[in-house]
């Protein structure tokens, strides 16, 4: 569920650079990511698309930390989307930029139906959608969202199954449908595989992909590590995570841990 081009970055003609951004996204600094994606100038339709991922996932991470701590029981951490101040302008700003690059997708996938590019994005924007609903607001929601994130990113894979960023989102819809849903509906949403997912993720992280691709693989694995308490492994990897981006204080702090 993390940002990044699917392939070389196109700098920006003026202005902010996507790279900026994804380097302060990857660091943990979701708020300033999204900013600094809004005020990005795309130089032509794939740097629409990667713009606009990049703002709505800054948008999802935040409301993820303030209703998703990783430390429920930390003091002062809000998890109640009625007191919590600042998630209705973030969910409203998560919505309008998620809707608008769903669109671009979708409109460039009446022209090019394989478009691979416009393909993982329509994907990656209904997945992000489908997080939100499963994860912090806590609705069982959006599954027109989840079929057409399934058939946009099996048809990533159809087109180029070395597609690492389609791998890895991939990953997470086979670990969302076996964690988040319920046994008996499982069979509905096509099935889902954690241990596949893991296997998919370790894959995706120890591949030769471009740099951010490769960081979102690694940032993936960590995350799931993390969730099924499989934590030797998990620390090796936040230990990579860490020497890639030093300023991350989520890693920073699971490692402070590890060590006490």
């Amino acid at each position: 569920m993390i940002v990044a081009a699917v392939g070389p970055l196109v700098a920006m003609q003026d202005g902010p650079s996507l790279v900026e951004g994804k380097r302060l996204f990857f660091n943990a600094r979701y708020r300033e990511a999204a900013q600094l994606a809004r005020q990005c100038q795309p130089a032509n339709s794939d740097d629409e698309l990667a713009r606009d991922e990049l703002q709505a996932s800054g948008l999802l991470f935040q409301l993820r930390a303030l209703l998703e701590p990783r430390d429920r029981k930390s003091p002062g951490r809000e998890l109640s989307f009625e007191r919590c101040g600042e998630c209705g302008e973030l969910v409203a700003a998560f919505m309008a930029t998620t809707m608008n690059g769903q669109q671009a997708a979708r409109k460039r996938l009446q022209t090019s139906p394989t478009d691979e590019t416009a393909l993982f994005f329509l994907g990656k924007f209904d997945l992000n959608y489908v997080w939100l609903q499963l994860g912090p607001l806590h609705h069982r929601t959006g599954w027109n969202e989840y079929w057409e994130a399934r058939r946009s990113l099996d048809a990533v894979l159809k087109i180029n199954p070395h597609n690492v960023r389609a791998r890895v989102a991939r990953a997470w819809i086979d670990y969302i449908v076996d964690t988040r849903i319920p046994w008996g509906a499982r069979w509905m949403l096509g099935g889902g595989d954690k241990k596949k997912a893991l296997a998919v993720l370790r894959e995706a992280a120890d591949d030769d992909a471009d740099f951010f691709p490769h960081a979102e693989a690694t940032f993936s694995l960590w995350e799931i590590l993390v969730r099924e308490r499989q934590v030797v492994e998990a620390t090796a990897v936040a230990e990579r995570l860490a020497a890639m981006f030093p300023e991350n204080s989520e890693v920073a702090t699971f490692l402070e841990a590890k060590r006490h």
